[in-house]
């Protein structure tokens, strides 16, 4: 049975209108630490504006949109936390993630799409707007001060698909490793391996303080700079990129994997973390979204499918590239062999 035009509600035209509004609130929620406070015992409107400082309207209309958006649940007078609220929205969980509010939500991060049709019209970032490639940008010291809690799972998977925990002694290059939690974790689960570090040097400052906390301080070392302008050295037995390609054009890629590709030591091996698309680039949603975010934050930038990334690699040198999805996560790790 066909369906007529006049049927038809404007149901996601009016919710993708007030998005904002979601985003908005849950940014609010986390600043007034309201999750971890209702995680607390603070069940009721009183209570928590007591816990937060807060006024009781204003606590009770927000604890009744964060309802709505599935976040708490309400039974009465009360609020509880949802499943997922509980293990990523509460301090009081080892798997807290609010902090990547600070990324995710910058004023930086969004001024980018104030004006998403004079970005389509260009084919890059706003005039006026640096590019979040530009160096020493200060979103990525709140990447790294906010995003470690979003990677814990891949960093893991990773970790177990290298088979880390055998001790096999390494000397690893991490590009671009802002909060430094990919290499540290691959340290913390082998002894006898080597870290270095590359990143802004105020960036850098965020990794060497999380491989301090690890208590890898003697077997992490630093590189600042740029990636494509810093001297890798020789003979790493991994190079890991994570989240980095997706900056640039593939022209850039490909010289950044080739000299990825001079730096290993025979048989040496790049770990690539990405967003990978479909070859339709519009599935899985997550993945193929991330095209925009490129294109309003970097003038060449773009989610790559598998295929473009074996090509890209194998121009690079590189004799073959495996595809590893992370269970329950957006991303795909790529491994790739040094001939």
């Amino acid at each position: 049975m066909s369906t007529s035009k006049e049927s038809i509600l404007p149901v996601k035209t009016s919710e993708f209108l007030r998005c904002y509004q979601h985003t908005a609130a849950l940014k609010g929620a986390i600043e007034l630490d309201l999750f971890t406070a209702i995680d607390e015992g603070n069940e009721t409107v009183l209570s928590l504006a007591d816990r937060c400082q807060a006024a009781q309207r204003g606590v009770r209309i927000l604890c009744d949109y964060l309802v709505i958006l599935e976040l708490l649940t309400k039974q009465a007078d009360r609020y509880q936390l949802s499943p997922e609220a509980a293990i990523f929205l509460s301090r009081r969980s080892s798997r807290y993630m609010g902090s990547a509010s600070q990324f995710l939500t910058s004023s930086t991060l969004i001024s980018h799409f104030s004006d998403v049709a004079e970005v389509v019209r260009t084919g890059g970032p706003l005039e006026g707007i640096d590019g979040t490639m530009s160096p020493e940008h200060p979103v990525w010291l709140d990447f790294a001060r906010g995003m470690a809690p979003v990677v814990v799972p891949a960093a893991g998977f990773i970790a177990d698909l290298l088979e880390a925990s055998k001790g096999t002694p390494w000397k690893i290059l991490d590009i671009a490793a802002g909060h430094g939690l990919f290499g540290i974790t691959l340290a913390e689960q082998n002894p006898n391996a080597e870290v270095v570090a590359l990143d802004w040097p105020k960036v850098l400052v965020v990794a060497q303080e999380n491989a301090r906390k690890a208590g890898l301080a003697e077997r992490y070392q630093l590189l600042p700079g740029s990636a494509f302008e810093v001297a890798f050295g020789r003979e790493y037995d991994l190079v890991l990129i994570t989240n980095f390609f997706h900056h640039f054009g593939q022209d850039a890629c490909v010289e950044l994997m080739h000299k990825i590709h001079d730096s290993l030591s025979s048989g040496g091996r790049a770990v690539t973390l990405e967003f990978v698309p479909n070859e339709d680039r519009v599935s899985p949603p997550h993945a193929a979204s991330f095209s925009l975010t490129m294109l309003v934050t970097t003038p060449s930038g773009d989610a790559y499918t598998f295929r473009q990334y074996q090509e890209m690699f194998q121009r690079a040198g590189f004799s073959k590239t495996q595809l590893h999805p992370v269970p329950g996560d957006p991303h795909q790790v790529l491994i790739s062999h040094k001939r």
